[in-house]
C-alpha cells in the first residue's frame, strides 16, 4: 500500500494581505495531480487548512473542487481523505461531503457525533486501499467538540477513536491517524503559524499516538518534519506562506506499507514557481548599499509595443534598510529603484542604528509623568533609534507641533 501525505494548502492566501497566491497554488495542484498519476498511491491524506480562512474567495473554492475532479480522473481508485484545520470553516469545508463520499472523497469538517452524543466512528474511521489500511480522521478540535469538564479532553477524544479503531481493525491492516494540532516536540520556531489552544492546552502530548499506529499524519506546522519518531510527521505547507518560510524545502510525503507497517518514507520536493529574494541576504544594510543591490536586479521584459510582458512568476522582494537618521523619501527611493525591475516589493523594513536605550531608566521611572519634559522624552526616543542627534530643523518642527498641541489643550473651546 502507498499513501501520499500533504497539508496546509491555505488556498486563498495573500502575502501580507496584498499579493494573491493563486498562481502558485494552481501550479502546486497541477503538480500534485501529475504526482498522484505517477506515484499511483492508494490514498491521498490532506491534514487540514485546505483554505486560508473560514470564508475563502470563490477562486479558492473553485481550485479545490477542480483539483478533486482532476485527481479523480487521474486516479479513479485512489481514496482521498481531508480533515479541517483551524483556518477552515468545518461547515463550509464539509458541506459537500455527502456527495463527495460517493466519489471516494471523505471530508471531515467538524468532529461528527451521533444523536447519542458519542463520536460517529462510521464517519471518522475510514478504510482505504480495499481494507489494507484504516484511517482515523480527526479534524481540528474546537471548543464545541470537547468536554471542558474533564482534565484531558483532547486525549479523551483520541482515546475513544483509537479504541474504536482497535475494535474494527483486521489482521495486517495498517492503523493510520490524522490530526491538525501542535504536538509537543515539534519545531515551530520562525514559522508563521501560531500554536492554538485546544481545551486550554497549547500542545498535545506524544502519548496520544501509541506505537501501534503505523503512521500519524499531522497538519498545522508549516515546516515538514518528523516528531520523535520517523512515523509521526508534519507534511508542511506546499508554498512559503510568509517570508520567514522561504529558507526550507516544501514537500509531499510518500509512504509505502507492507503487512501493516511503514517500510519506506520518501520526500517528494514541490517545485516553487516564485522565488523570494531578500536585500540584503541577511541582516540590514545602509540605504546606499541597498539601492546599489536593487539596481543590480534583473529587469522586467517589455513587449514589442513597449508594455510590460505579463509575468506571474515575478519574485517577491523583501528589503531591510539600516538608517541612522530619518529618511522621509525612503519608500519613494526604493520604489524608483525597482521601477523597471522584475522583482516586486512586498515588504520594506527599517532597522534603526541608534543606541537602543530604553525611554526610561531607573531614575526616570521614579519621576511622575507630569514632571517629564516633552522635549526630553523626544530626545531620548530619538537617541534610541538614531545615532546622529536631531537637526535644528527637526527640533524646530517638534517645538511647533508641541506648541500647537499645548495650545489646543489650553483652549477651552477645543474638545
Amino acid at each position: 500500500m502507498r499513501i501520499l501525505h500533504t497539508s496546509d494548502w491555505h488556498l486563498g492566501h495573500t502575502l501580507r494581505g496584498e499579493v494573491t497566491r493563486d498562481h502558485e497554488h494552481h501550479a502546486f495542484l497541477t503538480w500534485l495531480v501529475a504526482t498522484c498519476a505517477r506515484e499511483c498511491p492508494d490514498a491521498l491524506l490532506i491534514t487540514g487548512d485546505v483554505f486560508d480562512s473560514a470564508t475563502p474567495p470563490a477562486s479558492a473554492e473553485r481550485m479545490w473542487f477542480e483539483f478533486l475532479a482532476q485527481v479523480r480522473r487521474a486516479c479513479p481508485a485512489m481514496d482521498v481523505i481531508a480533515i479541517a484545520g483551524n483556518h477552515d470553516s468545518p461547515a463550509r469545508l464539509g458541506a459537500a461531503s455527502p456527495v463527495l463520499r460517493e466519489l471516494g472523497v471523505h471530508v471531515i469538517g467538524g468532529l461528527p457525533r451521533t444523536d447519542a452524543g458519542v463520536i460517529d466512528l462510521d464517519r471518522v474511521l475510514i478504510p482505504i486501499a480495499g481494507g489494507r489500511g484504516l484511517v482515523a480522521a480527526v479534524p481540528f478540535l474546537r471548543p464545541v467538540d470537547i468536554d471542558h469538564g474533564i482534565d484531558d479532553p483532547v486525549g479523551a477524544i483520541y482515546s475513544e477513536v483509537l479504541e474504536g479503531m482497535r475494535a474494527r481493525r483486521t489482521e495486517g491492516q495498517a492503523m493510520i491517524a490524522m490530526g491538525h494540532l501542535y504536538v509537543a516536540g515539534a519545531d515551530a520556531a520562525y514559522l508563521s503559524e501560531r500554536r492554538v489552544s485546544i481545551g486550554g492546552v497549547e500542545s498535545a502530548p506524544m502519548r496520544l499516538f501509541p506505537d501501534e499506529l503505523a503512521y500519524v499524519a499531522l497538519g498545522h506546522i508549516h515546516r515538514p518534519q518528523r516528531v520523535m519518531r520517523e512515523t509521526i510527521r508534519y507534511a508542511g505547507a506546499p508554498i512559503s506562506l510568509s517570508l520567514d518560510e522561504a529558507h526550507y524545502k516544501h514537500q509531499v510525503a510518500a509512504l509505502d506499507f507492507v503487512d501493516g507497517r511503514v517500510t519506506e518514507i520518501r520526500s517528494l520536493p514541490i517545485p516553487q514557481v516564485i522565488d523570494i529574494v531578500r536585500v540584503p541576504s541577511r541582516g540590514a544594510a545602509p540605504l546606499g548599499e541597498v539601492l546599489g543591490a536593487l539596481d543590480a536586479l534583473p529587469l522586467r521584459t517589455r513587449g514589442p509595443d513597449g508594455e510590460w510582458v505579463e509575468d506571474n512568476a515575478r519574485p517577491y522582494l523583501e528589503v531591510v534598510v539600516a538608517l541612522d537618521k530619518p529618511e522621509p523619501k525612503l519608500r519613494s527611493l526604493v520604489e524608483t529603484a525597482l521601477a523597471d525591475k522584475r522583482a516586486r516589493l512586498v515588504y520594506l523594513h527599517v532597522e534603526h542604528t541608534g543606541s537602543g536605550q530604553a525611554l526610561a531608566d531607573g531614575a526616570h521611572i521614579a519621576r511622575r509623568l507630569a514632571e517629564l519634559d516633552p522635549r526630553e522624552v523626544f530626545g531620548r526616543l530619538w537617541a534610541r533609534d538614531h545615532i546622529e542627534p536631531p537637526t535644528p530643523d527637526v527640533l524646530a518642527g517638534f517645538d511647533r507641533l508641541l506648541a500647537g498641541v499645548q495650545g489646543d489643550l489650553a483652549d477651552p473651546e477645543v474638545s
